[in-house]
Formats: C-alpha cells, sequence, structure tokens
C-alpha cells in the first residue's frame, strides 16, 4: 500500500473518530434524532451492542473514505472538506432506501430523512466536520 493511501486511512480513522464524537452536540444544534453511528450500528444489529457496531463501520467507512482521498492524491482542508460534501450529495438519495427499511424509521424514532431540513443541516456539519480533520491530518509537510 502507497504511503499515501496508509496516511489517508488513518487520518479518516481520527476524522470519522471525531465526527462520531461530534454528533450528540451537532444533533442537539441541528433539533434532530437523527445518528450517522445509529443508522449504521441498528443497520447490523437491534441488540444494546448497536453503539459499537456502528462506530466501528463508522471509522472504517472512515479509513477507506481517507485511503481513496489519498490514493488520488488529495490534500488540505479546502479538499477535505469538498470532497465529503461531494459524497454527503451524492449518497443523499440512498435516504430513500433508509427511510423504507431501516428500523429507526419503521418504528417512527426519525423523521423521513430524505425530505428532513434538520438532517441535512446535520449532515452538512458532519461532513464539514469529517472534511476538516482529514483535511487538516493530510496537509503537505
Amino acid at each position: 500500500m502507497r504511503a499515501e493511501t496508509r496516511r489517508g486511512a488513518a487520518a479518516g480513522v481520527v476524522a470519522a473518530a471525531a465526527w462520531a464524537a461530534g454528533e450528540p452536540v451537532l444533533r442537539r444544534l441541528a433539533r434532530t434524532p437523527y445518528s450517522d453511528v445509529r443508522l449504521l450500528g441498528r443497520a447490523v444489529t437491534r441488540r444494546r451492542g448497536w453503539p459499537l457496531a456502528g462506530v466501528a463501520l463508522h471509522l472504517a467507512n472512515g479509513a477507506l473514505f481517507g485511503a481513496a482521498f489519498g490514493r488520488v492524491g488529495l490534500r488540505g482542508m479546502r479538499a477535505g472538506i469538498v470532497a465529503a460534501e461531494l459524497e454527503n450529495l451524492a449518497l443523499w438519495p440512498a435516504f430513500v432506501v433508509v427511510d423504507r427499511v431501516h428500523p429507526d424509521r419503521r418504528e417512527g424514532n426519525w423523521p423521513s430523512l430524505v425530505c428532513d431540513r434538520r438532517v441535512a443541516a446535520y449532515e452538512f456539519a458532519v461532513h464539514a466536520l469529517f472534511g476538516s480533520v482529514l483535511g487538516a491530518l493530510t496537509e503537505r509537510d
């Protein structure tokens, strides 16, 4: 594995950890019950272990995103934020499926994700946080 890919993957893990740590505050600011960590965790288990599963999957996603970011030679905060927000935009239509199949939507714990402005504000904020941390950790020496 190339050094840029390894550095990007490590930066992606740290950025995803910052995202997960920042979720409670950003959810409160956006006034939404939605959580990306919960989305992932509850998608794979309905048991009490969903937080651990959600964080593990979230960190793995961060590593993959960071590895791709590094592999294509991107660096810096601007590139990190732009890349993260483009990923947010590209994945947004997937909320149509999440709205139909995720247990928290089916149980009425979450609003319709694809149409909710608060969820959109939250997603914009957490992707900006992720991208800024990823970018800061990949600045050129």
